[in-house]
Order: C-alpha cells, then structure tokens, then sequence
C-alpha cells in the first residue's frame, strides 16, 4: 500500500498497541491448545510470520498471542504482493509459517500456487462466510471499504455518482483520481474484474489514464481532495476516519461517499490470513490464526485507531464507523481476485 506510512504508524503505534494489548493479553496462564483438536502446542517453538498488516496491528496481536500461549513470533514486514511474490518464488521452501495481508489478492496469488494448507474449522467458524473464501484455504481477518472521498465545495452531494463505473464518462474528465500502484487500488481493480469482465474493467482503467489523476497513495489523494486540487478521489474509507480521529488536517474539507447497491465501488477489501502448507509447525502457526480471528483480538482492532473493520462473528466494529453489514457491498468470493490478470489490464492501460 503506497502510502505515508512512516507518518501514520508513528502517530499510531503507541495507542493501537496499548488498546490491542490490554484487551487480548490478559490470560497469560490459560493452556495453550491446537484449535480443534485441543492438543497442546509446543510453547518452546518460534513462527514466522510474513506480514503485509498494519504493522502495529499485527505486533501488537503476535505480542498478545505470545503473552497468552509463550509461542514467540518473528515477523518479517512487507506489501502484500512482495510478500505473496516471495512465497510462490520460495514454494515448499518457505521459511514462513503464516501469511496476514491488507488485501485478498495476494492471497489468492499463495492460494493459486498451492501453497496454503486448510485453515482449521473452528477458525472458519469464528468468521462470517462472507468474509472467507469458499475454498477455507485462508480467512479475513480484518475488512476495509472503498469509498470516494469529495469535496463539497467542489461539488455538491447531488452531482455525485451513482456507480464507480460512471466516472468513465469524459465528463469526470480532471475530476477524480486514485493511486494506481498502490495495492489498495488494484484490489478494487479486482472486484471489478470479477464483477463486470475484462472488457468493462479495461475501458474503465483506458478513461481513469486519459481522464484521471494518479496519486502516489490514498493519503495523497485525501490531501488533494482536502486542499480541492482534486474533487474526488477513489480511497478505502479508514484514512479518513483515522484523520477524523486526530489532527482533521488532511480531511477538514473531505466527505465520503458509499456507493452501496452491491456497486463495485463499494466493493469491501478482506485482509487475509493463511496457513503455510509447507510450515514446520503447523497446530501453533492454526493457533495463532485462531486467535487473530478470535473475539479478544477482533474486538481489540474494534477499539483500537487503524478504523478497519472487525469482521469476527458476534463483535462490533469501531462505532465510529458506518456498519459494515450497511454498506451494499457487492458479493465477490475472495479466492475468485486475480492479481496477474489485474496487472497485465492496468499495464495495457498505462497505469504501471
């Protein structure tokens, strides 16, 4: 994800560790168990984990799972599709036990090469259907929706569009923009994909080169939209709300809006988490996905700052947030995004 985000982290490493930790790290002397089985792990072990998560999210549940099972976790940081680059290059090889990413194209990508081995049934339970892939090869963990970040002055609530699709037409010429190389952005090129077939997609990847402006990530195109250097700009909705919850300097003048009506523009993004089939030790690499997807560390990211949905059975997002289960998402099975195909349309159109 191209963003600022050494900026964002700083500002948010201190508060999400404290919240998440304080939430899932307090039942350090409970048995530590393999999920469905309930056989006991090796406390003495160390996983690795390939991380393409928020990093302070993501330290913050491995250092709350090490405090509750004694199973330490060494993480190696990455974007989603270097990280799911790096385990199709390095196949059975793989030094990582499990993979966590913001987006679920790079895991269709480790998915597609055979490389996820089954995710228990009783992390499966813990989580919506919706919001895993039907194979059960891996599992949301954390969920983000496109919205289109605008701003009023510029142009009114009426004039808005009803599609994504509509921005296609010349009239939005210099009126919107997105950051095409970021992995966000070619994650909803994905739901498109899906949605409405190569043709559709590609014509409307040919009129974002000749009409839009590309940013070098979502929070370069809030600050436009918020200096009104641009109109619009397409952007997941947690930049804003996280901007809401501090300074309001990059979103002062920004509104959102949802597309609802099963809209690829409000295409809601899974962040996955998967099992390696090749990890050499697979009961804790399950449990430590178990407990991500758990109630404790679900509703830790619910009350913690990075505003991204919790997708856990029976727990509340931030309720700052406009619900999850409200915003007319499309239905698109995870496991169905393509990276490759979504590449090679956006370097036809000239976008990477």
């Amino acid at each position: 994800m191209l963003i600022n985000r050494a900026r964002i982290l700083s500002l948010l490493a201190v508060p999400a560790v404290l919240t998440l930790l304080a939430a899932c790290g307090n039942d350090a002397a409970e048995p530590a168990a393999a999920p469905s089985s309930g056989a006991p792990l090796d406390r003495n072990v160390t996983l690795t984990l390939y991380n393409a998560q928020h990093d302070t999210v993501a330290k913050a549940w491995v250092e709350a799972f090490t405090a509750k099972t004694g199973i330490k976790v060494q993480i190696r940081q990455g974007s989603d599709l270097e990280l799911g680059n790096q385990l199709v290059a390095e196949g059975a090889a793989s030094p990582a036990d499990v993979f966590l990413t913001e987006n679920s194209p790079a895991m269709s990508l480790v998915e597609n090469a055979g490389l996820f081995a089954p995710i228990d049934p009783a992390t499966l339970a813990q989580v919506p259907a919706e919001y895993a892939p039907s194979t059960g090869k891996w599992v949301g963990i954390a969920a983000r929706s496109t919205v289109l970040a605008y701003n009023p002055t510029l142009i009114g609530e009426a004039d808005l569009p009803k599609s994504i699709m509509d921005m296609q037409d010349p009239k939005w010429k210099n009126r919107y923009g997105a950051a095409p190389k970021g992995a966000d952005f070619q994650a909803i090129v994905s739901a498109m994909l899906e949605l409405k077939g190569a043709q559709a997609t590609g014509a409307w990847l040919a009129a974002l080169k000749a009409n839009g402006q590309a940013f070098t990530g979502n929070t370069a195109a809030m600050k436009a939209v918020n200096a009104g250097t641009a109109a619009t700009a397409i952007i997941y909705h947690y930049y804003w709300y996280g901007d809401q919850a501090k300074t309001k300097e990059n979103s002062t003048n920004v509104k959102l809006h949802f597309f609802g009506n099963g809209d690829p523009g409000a295409f809601v993004s899974i962040s996955g988490g998967g099992v390696l089939k090749s990890s050499k030790h697979p009961a804790e690499a399950q449990a430590l996905v178990n407990f991500i997807t758990g109630k404790e560390a679900q509703t830790a990211l619910a009350s913690g700052t990075s505003f991204e949905y919790s997708v856990g059975k029976d727990v509340a997002s931030n309720a700052a947030l406009k619900p999850l289960a409200g915003l007319g998402a499309p239905k698109v099975d995870p496991s169905k995004l393509n990276s490759k195909s979504v590449v090679d349309l956006m370097t036809t159109a000239g976008l990477i």
